[in-house]
């Protein structure tokens, strides 16, 4: 799958439609759930599964899917989200018990993958200066469908019966379906690489234990869920062992290390915790009949009319992010729309008996969420290379998840009774409020990361694409010389990013094959004994067989290590230069120390 230069409007619209047709599904039966467990003859805690097994299969499906299409193709993994996204719909919308209906929405919730894929399609195949913009306007739609959702139940629900809430999902997923196998296009994948399946069950393991102990912690036992709490950690710690011993892990453990995707990552975990629970809370509160002294009366259909705003101004605010961070900062744009919700939340906490400031507040709060979505994701985008876009992503959305289950469990244990007074609505508001505030404290504290990322990008794209001596000093001299000795410039790129990420293992892989391509015939491919890695005087055309493939391996490693930690412009550049140039230009200067080691 490779970026061209003409227009993706066809692409763009079927991944907008694969985005929406899952987000609806998030959201859609809560204001249904009432009616569905009347018709069912269901109690209040079984009907309440209809939500938790959604969350939880979708939970690993978002990681799981997203890192099968980095290895086998966005694409083709993104069809078989869909299709298992419309198998569920469909199964629900003719489920006629309540543990059918439980199972249809767990089939429903591995179609999650949607997402990072489509992150992932769009930085493969459109133009470079486009991408932001439209990541911006993906991230927005994810979050409409999630607050339209609330809204369209009410009245299909009224007219036609909750069956046609799945009715009415299944024709715009099968419309996504026919979208995506149409127009975008067709990709390979990485490749090369195992499904790390043991993985993947470990981690199910420990995702459903943590869900589970936070969605169920005012319905169980309190042993119970201590106990899915260590289940949880101790599977976590597991996971962590086991990803690190693979050659190909479920997740690479070591990228999540990074400075900026743990920034991206606790930020997005703070905004989930904050956000969310606006969506639990302001139905309930306009719900709540006039005679408590605050409350609307609002009927179920009416509710989500009071958070049509939100869904307005996230239209808007997506792509508007987008623009914003291209030229100020996606981290700077994550900050501001973490204060922008904060204040959203304000109106809510201060205004809550007044309609048009739940109006307001809803709008405003809709500008920070499709700013916060938006810039999140472009983060975590160009903070990874290409074929590690689906599983940050994923692994970004699964943490806010997890901050949203917990908001809105700590949200609803504060307004916990069946009239719960004013003050409890004050003080959850309040809470998401310093939430954001808090998460824009930690947005910040990763911006000056991010600036030098930029700067890193621009400076592969360069070495890439430029003359050695055209080449900015920070670059490695010897990688950037192997592009204008043919080989291929996105393994130039590649090497070079991942020698400015700190990835030396990876960076000195590919300068070390650049060099041993370059060294003339008669290397020897073994150290003599008792040689010190010097070219021998005299010698022309060949290497002496203490500068041998070894040794530029190791000075390769070296080399990318000083790289990635910043060290000076004369060390990088001079021993890159001198072990990728010594073999070829016969009598030589001795290798410098530092390459020799």
């Amino acid at each position: 799958m490779e970026s061209n230069d003409e227009s993706p409007a066809g692409p763009f619209a079927a991944l907008l439609l694969a985005v929406l047709s899952f987000s609806l599904l998030q959201t859609m039966v809560v204001p249904a759930l009432p009616d569905l467990g009347r018709e069912l003859g269901a109690t209040p805690a079984a009907t309440a599964w209809v939500i938790s097994s959604f969350l939880l299969t979708s939970s690993v499906g978002t990681v799981v899917i997203g890192r099968l299409g980095d290895l086998f193709g966005k694409r083709r993994l993104l069809l078989v989200s869909l299709t298992l996204l419309a198998a569920g719909t469909l199964l629900a919308a003719l489920s006629g018990s309540i543990g059918v209906l439980v199972a249809a929405r767990a089939v429903q919730g591995l179609g999650a993958g949607t997402f990072p894929l489509a992150f992932g399609i769009v930085r493969a195949t459109f133009p470079r200066d486009r991408v932001p913009v439209a990541i911006g306007t993906i991230s927005a739609i994810f979050g409409i469908g999630f607050g339209v959702g609330l809204v369209v139940p009410g009245p299909i629900t009224d007219t036609l019966g909750w069956p046609w809430l799945f009715w009415t999902a299944l024709a715009v997923i099968l419309l996504a379906l026919v979208a995506v196998a149409v127009f975008v296009p067709h990709d390979r994948g990485r490749g090369g690489g195992r499904v790390d399946w043991p993985g993947g069950v470990v981690l199910t393991v420990a995702l459903v234990s943590l869900l589970l102990a936070i969605s169920q912690s005012r319905q169980w036992e309190p042993p119970v869920v201590v106990a899915l709490g260590t289940v949880s950690v101790v599977a976590f710690a597991g996971f962590a062992v086991l990803e690190t011993r693979l050659a190909s892990p479920l997740i690479d453990l070591r990228m999540l290390r990074r400075r900026t995707l743990v920034t991206a990552n606790l930020t997005a975990l703070i905004i989930g915790f904050g956000m969310y629970g606006a969506f639990t809370l302001v139905p309930q509160l306009v719900q709540t009949p006039v005679t408590a002294g605050y409350g609307f009366g609002a009927t179920v259909t009416e509710s989500g009319l009071y958070l049509l705003p939100m869904a307005v101004t996230m239209l808007f605010a997506g792509p508007a992010a987008g623009r914003l961070g291209a030229r100020l900062g996606f981290t700077p744009t994550l900050v501001l729309a973490c204060v922008v919700g904060a204040a959203g939340f304000t109106f809510f906490a201060a205004g809550h008996r007044h309609a048009w400031a739940i109006a307001v507040g809803a709008g405003v709060l809709g500008v920070g969420i499709g700013f916060a979505f938006s810039a999140l994701a472009n983060v975590v985008v160009a903070a990874v290379g290409p074929h590690e876009t689906g599983e940050a992503t994923g692994v970004n959305t699964i943490v806010r998840t997890v901050g949203g289950s917990l908001g809105a469990q700590v949200a609803v244990t504060i307004v916990a009774t069946d009239l719960p007074a004013v003050s409890g609505y004050t003080t959850a508001f309040t809470l998401s409020a310093a939430a954001l505030l808090t998460a824009a404290l930690v947005a910040s504290a990763g911006r000056s990361r991010t600036a030098r990322r930029k700067a890193s990008q621009e400076t592969v794209e360069e070495a890439a694409q430029g003359t050695p001596g055209e080449i900015p000093a920070e670059v490695p001299r010897g990688i950037a010389q192997e592009t204008s000795r043919g080989v291929p410039q996105e393994t130039v790129r590649e090497t070079v990013g991942e020698a400015l990420r700190g990835t030396a293992e990876k960076a000195s892989r590919g300068v070390s094959q650049g060099a041993a391509r370059e060294t003339a015939p008669g290397t020897s491919g073994k150290t003599a004994p008792g040689t010190s890695g010097k070219t021998t005087p005299g010698t022309s055309g060949k290497t002496a067989p203490g500068a041998s493939q070894e040794t530029s391996g190791e000075a390769a490693r070296e080399i990318s290590e000083e790289a990635a930690r910043g060290t000076s412009e004369k060390t990088v550049s001079g021993a890159s230069e001198e072990f990728s140039q010594g073999p070829a230009q016969g009598p030589s200067q001795a290798t410098r120390p530092e390459a020799a080691r």
